[in-house]
């Protein structure tokens, strides 16, 4: 019996530092069966997967997270950079236990999370702005190609995808100037989605990605290089064979 082969992926622990690399719009919902979802003033996920949360100093959670360490669930969504139907293309939910740090620790926190991501909300750090530490327990990582739970030495060995910094802006671009690179990578799509509108979603150092919208759904299809690559003169001779380049064809 032939089985279809899935294209090569990044690994789940790759896809779970590359979501919580590129920083999306973040929740945390306390275990207090409220249920209610806290949006933060910023959140960072460290690389061993500890995470800090900055939230207003008048907030319930402060002050509960003062008094004791709560369990919570920061859930950190990765959104396509372009406009679309289900824009939400992957999750990370890091579960642990969530302390309010003293001004001392929140000052160093604040300066740790600097040194990765400089960002002026750091500022009000002791001015209105209490900060907060997620220790993990667990960590799942959920989008097209899988969900997973993954083990906290994973997290902490694995390196974002080499694409993630840079990702939005090609997309965006591909997007807005270059339909024409799109119908052209559409040739690989199976004949049956043929006739959606295929959106540019993802680019890893694996492949690029798709997204076909159907009139009753929609499919994420993943296009594979035909090689591993890492830099953006790799990432444009994959492209151009994608494509299918008549001048690359003739060079190789």
């Amino acid at each position: 019996m032939n089985e279809t082969r899935r294209p090569p992926a990044p690994h789940p622990a790759e896809r779970a530092r590359t979501i919580a690399a590129r920083g999306g719009r973040a929740a945390l919902l306390p275990s207090d069966g409220t249920e209610n979802r806290v949006t933060p003033v910023l959140h960072h996920v460290h690389p061993r997967g500890d995470a800090t949360v900055l939230l207003p100093d008048g907030h319930p959670l402060v002050e509960a997270a003062r008094r004791a360490e709560t369990t919570a669930v920061l859930e950190v969504a990765d959104h396509a950079p372009v406009p679309l139907r289900e824009p939400v293309r992957g999750l990370l939910w890091i579960t642990g236990w969530l302390r309010t740090l003293d001004p001392r620790e929140a000052r160093e926190a604040g300066l740790e999370v600097a040194e990765d991501r400089p960002d002026p909300r750091l500022l009000d750090v002791g001015h209105g702005v209490s900060v907060l530490r997620l220790t993990p327990a667990s960590l799942v990582v959920a989008d097209a190609e899988s969900t997973t739970s993954l083990r906290l030495d994973l997290f902490a060995q694995a390196e974002p995808d080499p694409f993630a910094t840079h990702e939005d802006h090609w997309l965006r671009h591909l997007e807005l100037s270059h339909r024409d690179v799109v119908g052209l990578l559409a040739q690989h799509l199976p004949e049956h989605l043929r006739g959606g509108h295929v959106r540019p979603l993802g680019l890893d150092r694996f492949g690029l990605r798709l997204r076909v919208e159907m009139s009753d759904e929609d499919h994420d299809v993943r296009i594979a290089f035909s090689r591993s690559v890492g830099t953006s003169q790799e990432l444009a001779v994959e492209l151009r064979r994608l494509m299918g380049c008549p001048f690359l064809a003739q060079r190789r």
